[in-house]
């Protein structure tokens, strides 16, 4: 049976916000200034880390914990995109290029929508392909629809980066 040569992986990510009034909020590898932060031991990037979980999938590379745990303190603060760029470089060495990414951010805010070609173009960079992002409202259900933190869900798609061996 032939491998294939295109592969589709899914990514999810949440964080809370955080009561740190020091705590910078980052989505898509852009701050948000004046809102709270998000909880999490690097910038909490919750869009980069879906990105970067489902370009993981894709690859059959395992996902973000098993590569950047909480545990280990070289990852205290990082800069998402420097994790995303780490991702990208991953599914290169496996043999895969990024076709394209899109992603669904949750959240009842921040407002997505002035800052969003900002966000694909920073992610688009990073990854090597387009990389779009969409802002849904959970329209007051749940814990994300009573502005208690954000998601995001991302859909990666991969293509050899060479043709598969003949036999």
């Amino acid at each position: 049976m032939a491998a294939p040569s295109i592969r589709v992986g899914h990514g999810f990510d949440v964080h809370q916000f955080s009561a740190d009034p020091g705590r910078r909020l980052v989505l898509g590898g852009c701050e948000f200034e004046g809102e709270p932060g998000l909880v999490g031991h690097s910038d909490a990037d919750a869009v980069a880390h879906a990105v970067a979980e489902a370009l993981l999938g894709a690859a059959g590379l395992g996902d973000l914990g098993e590569h950047y745990p909480d545990s280990d303190p070289r990852w205290a603060g990082a800069d998402s995109l420097a994790i995303l760029a780490d991702v990208v470089a991953r599914v290169g060495e496996a043999g895969w290029v990024p076709g394209n990414v899109d992603c669904s951010v949750v959240c009842e805010r921040p407002r997505l929508a002035t800052r969003r070609d900002d966000m694909q173009q920073r992610l688009s960079t990073v990854v090597g392909a387009p990389v779009t992002v969409k802002g849904r409202r959970p329209e007051g259900l749940g814990s994300l629809g009573r502005g208690e933190g954000i998601a995001c869900t991302a859909v990666a798609l991969i293509v050899r980066s060479e043709a598969p061996p003949h036999d």
